[in-house]
């Protein structure tokens, strides 16, 4: 008779919980007009941000040669213009912003972690782009069009990295959710997993996610978490850094014509702190969404409902990863000046 009480009680627990948690569902709705938005107007969009950068280059241009005159006086002017460039190109569309808000809004990780992972994968494109710059013009003496077949294959590779990165996320994702749906179809925990009580269960004592009787059930927020370690880190820094950055090879290769080539290093290092400034912005609005969407589903959620609710975000962000990189991998053209394809710049 009580067993049949206690299911009713969490019957209703799990139909109460869709309706108490009205907020959640209405940032959903508030997402999805803006998303919806934002792919209306996504052609314009694009063909401003195109036309912003445009303008930025020449203006880059147009102070690196005022540097080749004039260090002393043109160089404060070109390092800031370089930092404010980097905050205002990190802002238009790119494959990195996919990447980290993916991640982080998918995955639970402590908030050092997100920004050192953030601020790590900013940076390093701009180090690629230095290195592969150096590497190409510098010490091997290559043409520029050698230097664009580098910055192309660099890029499909960081295209291909993220769409092995999705599918590896996705398949840590299904085993984390088949743990949870067979220690669910088999409450008895495992003996790793039990805490011993202090007073004795009874013969017919049966087992569920709110019986207080010292057993761990269901995995935790950690173990669902366990796509979180350093090797799915360390795909979601090189992914993002291994692509160099668009306007830093500008720079560079300009810098390197005219005879300023560590003016053009230093402007690439400042454009990278700059690019890390706007991620890092977009990294911490994602953590705090997230966690506030967290603990407003928290109390009202049953735990078997939150580690699969867990598990399919998981699985949503790597299904998104590996379609992002898919298409992007198969879109991306070799040009004169480079490649193109979506997000690419």
């Amino acid at each position: 008779m009580s067993l049949n009480f206690h299911e009713n009680t969490v019957h209703s627990q799990n139909s109460r919980w869709l309706i108490q948690l009205w907020p959640f569902w209405l940032l959903l709705i508030i997402l999805g007009i803006t998303i919806k938005a934002a792919f209306a107007y996504w052609p314009e969009i694009v063909y401003q941000s195109a036309q912003w950068q445009k303008q930025m280059h020449l203006q880059l241009t147009q102070l690196l040669q005022q540097v080749e005159r004039h260090p002393q006086q043109a160089g404060g002017p070109l390092l800031l213009f370089s930092l404010v460039y980097g905050i205002l190109h990190a802002v238009g569309p790119g494959h990195g912003k996919i990447i980290i808000t993916t991640y982080l809004a998918t995955h639970r990780s402590r908030l050092q972690s997100s920004l050192l992972l953030t601020l790590t994968a900013s940076l390093l494109q701009g180090l690629v782009a230095i290195v592969l710059v150096t590497m190409m013009l510098v010490v091997w003496q290559l043409s520029s069009r050698s230097l664009h077949q580098g910055e192309f294959w660099l890029e499909k590779g960081s295209y291909m990295l993220l769409a092995l990165l999705g599918c590896m996320i996705c398949w840590r994702a299904l085993k984390l959710l088949w743990q949870v749906i067979s220690r669910w179809r088999r409450p008895q925990a495992p003996p790793s997993l039990v805490i011993r009580s202090a007073v004795p269960l009874p013969a017919h004592h049966v087992h569920h996610d709110q019986c207080g009787c010292g057993h761990r059930h269901l995995p935790d927020d950690g173990e669902l978490s366990a796509a979180n370690d350093w090797r799915t880190r360390l795909g979601v820094v090189l992914s993002m850094g291994i692509r160099p950055c668009s306007g830093a090879i500008l720079v560079l290769l300009f810098s390197k014509v005219i005879g300023v080539y560590w003016w053009g290093v230093m402007s690439a290092l400042v454009m990278a702190a700059g690019t890390s400034i706007t991620l890092l912005a977009l990294a911490l609005i994602v953590y705090y969404c997230r966690g506030l969407a967290a603990s407003m589903a928290k109390p009202h959620t049953p735990p078997l409902w939150r580690s699969i609710a867990a598990g399919c975000l998981v699985l949503a962000g790597g299904l998104m990863l590996a379609g992002a990189g898919t298409v992007m991998y198969i879109s991306l053209q070799p040009t004169l000046g480079g490649s193109i394809g979506p997000f690419g710049r």
